[in-house]
Formats: structure tokens, sequence, C-alpha cells
């Protein structure tokens, strides 16, 4: 697969004539002519480097570049210009560039700096930010706003008593969420006790809740205390509370209410301070519409609700999750990994993720188990991913060499008016070269 370059110059001659060099050496060659469209074809289309100038009219290179590696920070960005200061060169590697290119262009230095690039892609550069990322609680990762406000929310819930309701999409974390509102309580000393609702049948569920004396049923050899007793003075978290079936969440709004269980088979109540968190992926006030889960209980649970975004609402975090499970899975299986190839990353971030963080989960694993060198490559993404990348975008002819500098020359000197002083600046070259290679390519009419 050729590699494909974006160069991005708002001077029309010399992005002709790196459009012309760079296609002789065998890459696939897409232009901008400002930073915000480049940004847009970034966004739009998978590339393994970017070329782009500083100075432009509508959004300079710096800027370009940071937004540019905000999407994807496993794509190497290269800056060149002709008006070097000690100030430009560190705001670009400060923002996260991959090499500082002065201009006029010394091509052999150009083609080193590409593949140097191409060769270390899959290096998560500098940051694009001075301003460390919020610590997120409970190992929760996201730097998205929609992260951050569920942050906020968070610190603000967190110390109280209240019940809270956690809404979102399977495999989003919620379960994160829960612990992160345990953390932050002042019950943080005492238990977290799990309980998936929807793994466990009506009779069961009831049993593991609440407990049961000693033959309250057959195989009841003995008494059991229940999972309200496990977490008294702590916090029950309560996954896939929709499955719950309603005489269970009959007892489950009593203990609410009272502050009391009773044990299957027992005629005596038992008082419990816990503090009920419960999640969903259902619409809960759709099920109380249909009698499948009890008004009542949906507002006394409900007293907060917060949703957890799904990945497809949180496309900015992809890099920083996708990262860490990397090195998560590497240290697991003795690998050694430095990070994702640019087409990989592209491709994570325009998947669409229906099962979100816990599919980009086994996404990445698959990858660390499968994967045969020390980068990720879209190679070693499900296949369903990599359709998401398949373009039909035109491939550039690849030229001689010769070919290339005459075409180079010919576009130039239209674009100035056949001023050969101005040629030779753009093309990097002296006015006495650019004679000669007039003369030897035949252009002098």
């Amino acid at each position: 697969m050729q590699e494909r370059v974006l160069v991005v110059d708002d001077d029309q001659a010399h992005l002709t004539m790196l459009v012309t060099m760079l296609s002789s050496w065998g890459y696939v060659v897409d232009t901008a002519m400002d930073g915000t469209l480049a940004v847009q074809q970034v966004r739009a289309r998978p590339y393994d480097v970017v070329l782009t100038d500083v100075r432009m009219a509508h959004m300079d290179g710096i800027e370009t570049l940071r937004q540019i590696r905000s999407y994807n920070p496993f794509l190497p960005v290269l800056i060149m210009t002709a008006y070097a200061t000690v100030d430009t060169a560190i705001d670009a590697l400060k923002a996260g560039a991959f090499d500082y290119l002065h201009k006029p262009l010394d091509f052999d230095q150009l083609r080193q700096g590409l593949e140097r690039a191409l060769d270390q892609s899959g290096l998560p550069y500098q940051k694009t930010t001075d301003t460390p990322p919020k610590v997120a609680p409970a190992g929760i990762i996201g730097t998205s706003q929609v992260m951050l406000d569920l942050f906020v929310m968070l610190e603000a819930v967190a110390p109280s008593e209240a019940s809270v309701l956690i809404l979102g999409e399977s495999g989003t974390g919620k379960e994160l969420v829960a612990q992160a509102l345990h953390q932050g309580s002042l019950r943080s000393k005492q238990p977290l006790v799990i309980v998936n609702c929807a793994a466990l049948a009506e009779s069961v569920l009831e049993s593991e809740l609440f407990g049961h004396e000693k033959g309250a049923f057959t195989g009841a050899q003995r008494q059991r205390e229940g999972m309200f007793v496990q977490a008294d003075k702590g916090t029950l978290f309560l996954d896939e509370i929709g499955e719950m079936p309603l005489p269970v969440q009959a007892k489950l709004l009593r203990a609410l209410q009272q502050g009391e269980i009773q044990r299957v088979g027992s005629d005596y109540p038992i008082q419990v301070d816990v503090r009920i968190i419960a999640a969903t992926n259902r619409q809960l006030e759709e099920e109380v519409r249909a009698g499948k889960f009890r008004e009542d209980l949906f507002y006394r649970l409900n007293v907060i609700a917060l949703t957890v975004p799904p990945l497809r609402d949180r496309t900015e975090d992809i890099p920083l999750l996708a990262k860490y499970f990397l090195e998560q899975f590497s240290q697991r299986n003795h690998k050694a990994f430095h990070g994702f190839s640019p087409r990989a990353m592209d491709l994570l971030l325009r998947y669409a993720w229906p099962g979100n963080v816990r599919e980009l989960e086994n996404v990445v694993e698959r990858a660390v188990i499968l994967a045969p060198g020390d980068l990720i490559t879209e190679r070693d993404l499900p296949m369903g991913l990599q359709e998401t990348g398949i373009d039909h975008f035109p491939e550039v002819e690849v030229r001689s060499l010769e070919d290339a500098e005459r075409k180079a020359i010919m576009r130039t000197l239209a674009e100035v008016d056949n001023n050969k002083s101005a040629a030779a600046r753009i093309l990097g070259v002296s006015r006495v070269t650019l004679r000669n290679k007039i003369k030897k390519f035949g252009l002098e009419d």
C-alpha cells in the first residue's frame, strides 16, 4: 500500500512543485490550501503523514498542527516555513510537530524527514496542550467535554447519600462510574457490593439480595446473609436493574423506604444502612409505561440521574483509551508495543463502536495477541473495522525523477509568469541551477 501524504500550503506554485516531487518519490499526494480544509480532510480519510506550511491565511500551520494532533496523535506532522524563528520552532515542537523544515526546502532533507516520520509513525508525540488533563476518578479515562462534565457531576454527587441512577448503553463504563461514586462518598471505607440483576433468576436474585433462612426452600441447608447485609454501612450497586422482576422490585422498594429487609423464609425484619446505586441500558420511563417497572421504585432510584455517553459521542477520547488498553494488554501478554500506525488509529476513530468502550478494549486485546511486530497496524484490526477505512480515491501516477523535475519547473514558471528569479526561490535552487535545468529539459521557449 502506497503511503498517503497531505500537503498543506496556500502558495499554489509551491504546492504544485511539492505534489510533483512527492509523487515522483512514490507517495500518493493530496493537497489543501488552508488549515481548515486540511483538518477536514484528515477527518475524512486516512493519511500516513502531513506536511504543512506555517503562514497561511485562514488557519496557520501551528493551529492546524494542534487540531490534527488533537484528532489523531499518532499522525506525524512536519512543519515547513520560510520565516524561521526560534519561537516558531519551539511552538511547533511543543504542539507536537515531528520535524521542522526551512524554506527553500532541501529536497534530500525533506525526503529523509518523510521517511523518518513514516518509520517512527505510531509514536504518540508530545501532547497538544500544556494543561494536564483533569484526573479522572476510579480509573475513568477521558478528556472530552462530555466526560469532563460527567466528572463535575460525580464530584458533586458522590459525597451525598442520595440514590443514583446511572444511564447508558452497554459497554460505556457504568460500573466504573458506580465505583467513582462510592470512592468519593463518606462510605468509601466500607464495602461496595455489586449485583448483576440480569444474570440471576428471580428466586436466586431474591435470595442473593435479601438472604434466606435455613430450610426456606429446597437446597437451603444453612442460613445465608444477603448482599444488603454485606453492604451494610456501604454501597450496593444494582447493575442492569431494568431486568429485575416485579416481585423483587417490591421488596427493593421497601428496603429503600424503610431501611429494612427480610430474609426469605423469615418473619423478622433486619435494619440495614445502605446507599443504592443502580444502572441500566434501558429506557426505564418506557418500562414504567409498559408495566414492566414500578413507577414508585423508578422515582426512588432516580433522585440523581447520570448519563454515561457512548464512545461515538466522545471520539476524542479514543486515542487515550486505545493507548491505555495497549499498555495493559502488552504487559499482560509480555509484549512491547510503541503505538498504533496513523492508519490504524484513523480506523479506530472512524468506526461507530456499537459495543462502546468494551468493544474497543476487546479490539485492542485481539490486536496485541495477533500483531507480529511492535506496532499495531490496520492489518491487525478486525475486518469490520478495516472496511470502514476503504476509500476509492484515485491514485497519483508515479513518474520518473526527471519527469517530475521537468513538470515542476514548467508549472512553477507558469505560476510566476516566467519570472525565473521567483521560480528559483520557490523551487529552492539557485538561478544558475534553474537556468541549466531549463536548458537541459528544452524549456527555453
